[in-house]
């Protein structure tokens, strides 16, 4: 097996590859600098101007990413020339007032939503992850953390099951070991897996006890409110003893959403089949004669912090789409804006 196989590579990427170029999956990414494993071992690898000059900040290469690669002569180094189309992307808004998506796992078969069974579990928080996670085309799963420590785990498990359908829920133990065996099963050879989650809820526990040995750095969290210190700095991906390969990420203390439109029929599909089911066609769940959605919070087969958190993100997703709209028109207008510039210059010479 070639080394690049262990992280990866098969029939799929080798297509995506024009000729005999050399290939690297993104191991680690700093300041555009990146470590690369090729077949010739680890390179730390840079951005060629020319991509720099043609691509936008969401086309750069991110962890788990697969490159083409210049090798520097005589060192063990290159130049990042193209990265190849990626199977899945998860991504979610930049913090701030700015329209760019930053990139939190790319290429991967699995996005673990991570929750710790304590003051970290929050349902809503998890909806807004699942949202995102069925729209990169990865298979979402979420896992349940500190499972040892847990009085009460039928409770936590219909919760998460009341909004993630057809999601496979586990529970698990980085002490004891306890369930960690249904996520070796997932990430056999070659498949690919990230650990998404806030600070504090054991994704860098989850990682040394899949690898046996610590390989991340772990931190206490506080006692009071169960919160932790962000113990991943940065993003990176782990060679599992299992074959699998696994991203740890830095804890998000906010998930603002992007574009997931698709998302939203696979995360509530509860609320749009009510929504089917009302008299009228253009029913605002509001105090409409029929209405389904309403009939069923009050009769408490859909919860009304639910159908507000539904409401909520639609909102959400609407208003970001104005912003869209908005920042593309403005893209449009000075990208003419400087074509009747230039095209002014060139007259004025010519006279």
């Amino acid at each position: 097996m070639n080394l690049i196989e262990q992280y990866g590579w098969n029939n799929n990427w080798q297509e995506k590859l024009i000729g005999s170029s050399v290939a690297g999956r993104v191991l680690l990414e700093h300041k555009n600098l990146y470590r690369v494993m090729t077949n010739e071992g680890e390179w730390l690898c840079s951005l060629s101007g020319k991509f720099k000059f043609d691509h936008d900040r969401e086309a750069f290469p991110a962890v788990g990413d697969w490159v083409v690669l210049e090798q520097m002569p005589g060192e063990e180094k290159g130049i990042i020339q193209e990265v190849l189309p990626r199977s899945s992307q998860f991504s979610r808004k930049a913090a701030g007032m700015t329209t760019e998506i930053q990139l939190i796992a790319v290429n991967v078969d699995f996005v673990f939503l991570v929750m710790s069974l304590n003051h970290d579990f929050n349902v809503r928080r998890l909806e807004r992850y699942l949202l995102a996670a069925w729209d990169s085309g990865a298979t979402p799963v979420v896992v349940l953390t500190k499972k040892d420590a847990c009085d009460d785990l039928s409770y936590y498990i219909s919760e998460v099951e009341s909004v993630a359908f057809g999601v496979d829920v586990f529970a698990v133990s980085s002490l004891t070991g306890e369930g960690i065996d249904n996520l070796e099963r997932l990430l056999s050879a070659g498949k690919t897996g990230a650990l998404l989650g806030s600070s504090g809820v054991g994704k860098s526990s989850l990682i040394n006890a899949l690898s046996g040995v610590e390989v991340m750095a772990v931190s206490d969290i506080r006692e009071d409110d169960s919160k932790g210190r962000h113990t991943t700095t940065h993003r990176e991906l782990t060679l599992l003893p299992s074959g699998g390969l696994l991203i740890d990420t830095p804890g998000m203390r906010e998930f603002q959403l992007w574009d997931t439109s698709e998302g939203v029929s696979a995360s509530f599909k509860d609320i749009e089949e009510l929504g089917e089911e009302c008299r009228f066609r253009d029913c605002k769940h509001e105090k409409e004669p029929g209405c389904a959605i309403q009939e069923a919070i009050y009769t408490g087969v859909l919860k009304e912090e639910r159908y507000k958190s539904y409401v909520k993100l639609m909102r959400e997703l609407a208003h970001i789409e104005r912003k869209n709209d908005v920042a593309a028109r403005k893209v449009e207008r000075d990208k003419w804006k400087q074509i009747t510039k230039v095209q002014r210059s060139n007259y004025k010479k010519k006279k």
